[in-house]
């Protein structure tokens, strides 16, 4: 290998991030034998991990380890995280478990942790988040914890987390996304995802269609891992202001969750049955406690304060979600129409998506409800839709459409005009297009 590689020094980790992109021509590269020849270097740490439960599909992974989180938490354990993508700095990725809540991984534990995987893979080709795994899975080894809840990063079969033995498999909606890496029909998505299934390892499986679910099963079956499947083995519902959650060991009263729209009510659902099957004597207060105290930023988070908020029309309800596909943009058209049900506000929509998403199925779902879109660049590498793009595929949709240059601007431009009643603003469309606003708000992640 070359001399240089060897001669880098350790350094702060964006500086060794920044390096490591350089190690693989593909940012995204499915495949195992890679992570696992670093993994074996580092000493096999995915092999002495705290009992894990896997969380893969399409929309919801994140807001359903939220509640697990909180529902553990409460209940007086000690729980390590794996998610992706951050919003505002890699560090979100990885969260420790600790006595009274867990906390993002530290910069010198990080830093320390990434130069050890830099010096082991010694320059071998590796994609960027199969070295942050196995990152990860050090730093988890070497912090003690009761559970690691860790987050399929994309697909399930050959995603770099997919290299641990589960003490659960969780399966979140499936819906068409990423197809130029999982397949072109719902079908060979869900194949993909169901790849994280373990013989005599519960799968939990949220809603799904029944073309998904008939996959799911099916894979399930031919492992020989149990199912626990929602509507059939789990149900949950709305009754007067609470939430009913029912399943084999009985039915609990709960109130409604923390997290805002309609969706997260089966997110929660998901995240209530699967703790009851693999966490013994876990009990209801700490699921109550858990529903009430869970936070996930990006998801339906109501932006009260901070610099953007300050642009905005006055009185004007700010909206954020990381919703990017036909489906996250359903769920959100529904949580809209709710709040619009409890309170009439006109409605408009700030957004910003990837090249890669299907723009106008996104947006088609507030036809009818939003007055307009405004459209907006996402900044940064990513492989954002010019913001004229992005107005033209409103209009694709049905939606009238304007262009600005960055979110503040769109503000700005919604300030200055004259409102009958104090408009209901949604950012939307990327998850790093929220990570954006998080950062220019000044919203501190914790």
């Amino acid at each position: 290998m070359p001399p240089e590689v060897k001669q880098k020094p350790a350094s702060g980790s964006d500086e060794i991030l920044d390096r490591l992109v350089g190690l693989h021509p593909k940012k995204i590269d499915l495949s195992l034998g890679r992570v696992i020849e670093l993994l074996d270097k580092l000493g096999r740490p995915q092999e002495a991990l705290p009992p894990v439960i896997h969380v893969g599909g399409t929309n919801g992974k994140g807001s359903t380890i939220a509640f697990m989180r909180a529902m553990l938490e409460a209940a007086g354990k000690t729980v390590h995280v794996y998610t992706s993508p951050h919003l505002v700095r890699f560090h979100e990725r990885i969260r420790l478990g600790a006595a009274g809540g867990g906390h993002f991984v530290s910069e010198p534990d990080l830093a320390a942790a990434l130069a050890e995987c830099e010096r082991v893979n010694d320059g071998a080709p590796i994609t960027l988040f199969e070295m942050t795994t196995a990152a990860a899975f050090k730093l988890f080894h070497e912090h003690r914890a009761d559970y690691l809840l860790l987050e399929v990063g994309l697909g399930g079969r050959f995603d770099a987390t997919n290299v641990i033995d589960p003490l659960a498999s969780v399966i979140t909606p499936i819906s068409m996304d990423h197809v130029e890496f999982l397949g072109d029909t719902i079908e060979k998505i869900a194949f993909e995802k169901a790849g994280i299934f373990r013989r005599g390892r519960p799968a939990i499986l949220s809603h799904q269609s029944s073309a998904v679910l008939d996959v799911l099963e099916r894979e399930a079956r031919r492992v020989g891992a149990p199912v626990l499947v929602a509507a059939q083995d789990f149900l949950t519902r709305e009754e007067q202001g609470r939430l009913v959650f029912e399943d084999g060991e009985g039915l609990l009263d709960l109130p409604l969750p923390r997290l805002a729209g309609r969706h997260q009510h089966q997110n929660a659902a998901t995240a209530i049955a699967t703790l009851r099957r693999v966490v013994p004597g876990i009990e209801a207060a700490a699921i109550e406690q858990g529903l009430l105290r869970a936070e996930w930023p990006a998801r339906m988070q109501r932006l009260v304060k901070g610099r953007l908020v300050d642009h905005a029309p006055f009185g004007a309800e700010l909206w954020l979600d990381g919703g990017h596909n036909e489906d996250g943009g359903k769920v959100l058209g529904q949580a809209m129409a709710d709040l619009e049900d409890k309170s009439q506000r006109p409605l408009i929509v700030i957004c910003g998506t990837l090249t890669t998403k299907d723009t106008a199925a996104f947006l088609r779902a507030f036809t009818g409800l939003a007055q307009e879109v405004i459209a907006v660049p996402v900044e940064g590498e990513h492989a954002g839709r010019p913001a004229r793009d992005v107005a033209a595929c409103a209009e694709k949709a049905g939606l009238p459409a304007a262009s600005c240059q960055s979110v503040e601007q769109a503000l700005s431009y919604l300030r200055a005009r004259a409102w009958s009643a104090p408009p209901r603003i949604l950012i939307a469309g990327s998850l790093y297009l929220a990570g954006t606003v998080l950062a220019a708000n000044g919203t501190v992640l914790e």
